[in-house]
């Protein structure tokens, strides 16, 4: 019988983890559950910092970027030493259930616990939205409308002054929010770490707009891409005689992960929170919780370790088209 849980956050932070945080701990107390809080992630297991979590204490973070609970790296708990100090600190609290609201590295590190026999449940929550299991993870909606609004912005300044920009937004492995945001924002190009860019073409279509008369041209490049801001502005520069358009350079960085969360990933958190819950409830351990169309599912980790979610090529077809 489910009497005591906690939760944590790890990896990187997500707008939106606080409301599932919040989430969590109210659910569980409606069913009579006492909730403790892991400070810092998975360090927090180790060191043994948990406090105590109730409807008070959780007021009032919805709103608010980041995570209260704070994040870590932790390399203890990539040992099996580490983990079973880990599951010991728990034990020794009464904690029936843990859950983990992060990304792959963080539910990677849930299923580590889950296969030694601790009860765990993951809550999708990365700005890449590269987790198997999930259509849209926490965070990822308030990253792309902080990315669009950069990207809008820039167009004004560029129009201004006839030039091209470059901006590069999040995303080491996973291109979606290069290829998200540039579709939104009517990119000119977009260069992502799934798919090989050609400057030479690139360069082309570029002068191409000038010609044109445009008055104007946006580059939105994935940090991890073979061709990011850094190799764009380089070979740009060496060839800008053929460009018509003056470069600039912006990268976002971590201000996409800063901002306070929008409405639905407040809402899309809340409901995975809750989903968590239930799941706990039911004693279903061992999976993710995410979104598949309208409906809050859960997916087995054995079905998601290893895996890296795909860019759908029908969007990037898409973006092909449009620019």
């Amino acid at each position: 019988m489910i009497q005591r849980i906690a939760v944590l956050t790890s990896g990187g932070d997500a707008p939106g983890m606080n409301a599932a945080i919040r989430s969590v701990v109210r659910c569980g107390v409606a069913k009579g559950w006492k909730t403790f809080g892991v400070r810092n992630g998975f360090q927090g297991l180790i060191n043994g910092t948990m406090e105590p979590l109730g409807t008070r204490e959780v007021g009032g973070i919805m709103h608010r970027g980041g995570t209260v609970l704070g994040s870590a790296r932790c390399d203890e708990f990539k040992t099996i030493e580490g983990r079973e100090l880990a599951i010991r600190n728990l034990n020794q609290r009464g904690i029936d259930a843990l859950v983990v609201i992060g990304g792959n590295g963080s539910q990677a590190g849930a299923n580590a616990l889950y296969e030694m026999g601790f009860p765990v449940v993951g809550i999708a929550s990365t700005i890449d939205n590269d987790l198997v299991g999930s259509d849209i993870t926490i965070g990822v909606d308030t990253a792309l409308n902080i990315a669009l609004e950069a990207i809008d912005r820039l167009k004004v300044t560029a129009s201004s002054h006839q030039r091209a920009f470059i901006v590069e937004v999040m995303g080491r492995n996973c291109g979606y929010i290069a290829l998200m945001s540039g579709l939104a924002g009517g990119a000119e190009a977009i260069t992502l770490p799934e798919v090989k860019t050609d400057p030479e073409q690139l360069a082309k279509e570029l002068h191409k707009a000038y010609e044109q008369g445009k008055a104007h041209a946006i580059i939105v490049a994935a940090e991890g891409a073979e061709y990011n801001a850094s190799r764009l502005t380089e070979y740009f520069a060496e060839n800008r005689e053929r460009l018509g358009f003056s470069i600039r350079s912006t990268t976002l960085g971590h201000v996409q992960r800063g901002g306070a969360p929008g409405a639905y990933d407040r809402i899309l958190a809340s409901r995975l929170g809750h989903g968590a819950v239930e799941a706990i409830d039911r004693e279903e351990f061992g999976v993710l919780v995410g979104l598949n169309g309208n409906n809050i599912i859960t997916t087995p980790y054995k079905m998601i370790a290893g895996k890296v979610k795909t860019l759908d090529p029908k969007v990037i077809e898409l973006t092909q088209i449009l620019d």
